[in-house]
Order: structure tokens, then sequence, then C-alpha cells
């Protein structure tokens, strides 16, 4: 019968053993970096419509001092810049809907950030590493590859979570990446 100190030892190699196994097993992504993107825009997205749902309505016209943007305007700005940076990434012309300037309720900005986030989805999930080499002009730039514009899209997004993140948390609010996983189910007795 195995001792308690060889249960310490030898489960976790066991696991890591038997992880690597099935790391070995699985293929690589046939495009990495592509790949790799869309699971960083996913997790960007996440964040800000999280913290979108989790501001209270009475508080998405606040800011910390004057010489910065509210709240809602912060998330009206990401919203209009999906579209900007996007639209270059899948070559079309930019709707410019204006939602910073145009829209201040919860439920304008958080229906817009939907659908800017909708029109980017189309962005992410169509890129492979063979279309993100592709270049386009960006910024002044006459060959910026697309995939270099999307990551400069999630640059720009996370840049903004992080203000969010400050205004949600001088409000008492837990930010969406600092929440606690969920607790799996207590075992039934």
């Amino acid at each position: 019968m195995p001792t308690r100190l060889t249960c310490l030892f030898v489960v976790p190699v066991a696991l890591a053993l038997a992880q690597d196994k099935a790391t070995e097993k699985a293929a690589p992504p046939t495009d990495p970096l592509s790949a790799f993107n869309k699971v960083a825009y996913g997790y960007a997205k996440m964040a800000i419509l999280r913290s979108a749902e989790k501001m209270p309505e009475e508080n998405y016209s606040f800011k910390p001092t004057d010489s910065v943007r509210a709240f809602g305007q912060i998330l009206g700005h990401v919203a209009d810049a999906q579209y900007m940076f996007c639209s270059v990434a899948l070559g079309e012309k930019n709707p410019a809907p204006k939602i910073e300037q145009t829209k201040t309720s919860k439920a304008e900005l958080v229906a817009a950030l939907k659908d800017a986030f909708a029109y980017c989805d189309k962005a992410y999930s169509s890129m492979t590493d063979a279309a993100g080499n592709e270049t386009v002009a960006f910024f002044g730039q006459p060959n910026v590859p697309k995939t270099s514009v999307l990551d400069v899209n999630l640059m720009h997004t996370m840049e903004h979570y992080g203000n969010l993140t400050t205004y949600l948390r001088i409000k008492n609010i837990v930010p969406p990446t600092s929440e606690q996983p969920i607790a799996p189910p207590a075992p039934k007795k």
C-alpha cells in the first residue's frame, strides 16, 4: 500500500505525464497565429462586455476627473474602434457609426458594443495565417500585415479595459478578469 508521501510525489508526476501524452497527441493548429488571435480577441471581448454589463446605468456618466472620458464614452470609443480596425482587416469601408458621440444609455451602449464585436467577429473568425500576412494600408503605413491590424485592435481594446477596471474599482465593483471562478458544485452525500 502506498504511503502518503509516495502519493504526494507520484500522483502529480503521473498527472503531468498523462497531460504531456495528451498534448503530444493533439495536432498543432493549422493557423497558430490567427488561432491565438481569436482566443485573445474572445478574452478582450468578454472583458469589455462584462464590464459594460456590471456597471450600473447611473455610473455610465462617471469619470474620475474632468480630463478623461466617462465610463460610457469609453465603451462607445471601443465600439467605434472595433469598426475602424476590423474594417481595415476585412478590406471594407469603415461604417463609422460614431457611437461615442451618439449613444449614452447603458442599453444603447451595450447593444452597440455587441454589434461592433459581431462586426469584428467576422474579421477574426475568417482570418488565417496566410490571409493575415497580406498587407494593407494602416495609419499611414502602406504595408501592414492584416494580423498586425488585429493585434493593434487587441492592444487598444485591452488598454481601455484597463481604464474600465479603474472606474469599476472606484465604484467598488470587481472587474470581470478579477472575479473568482465559479466553484464546482459540492459532491452529494
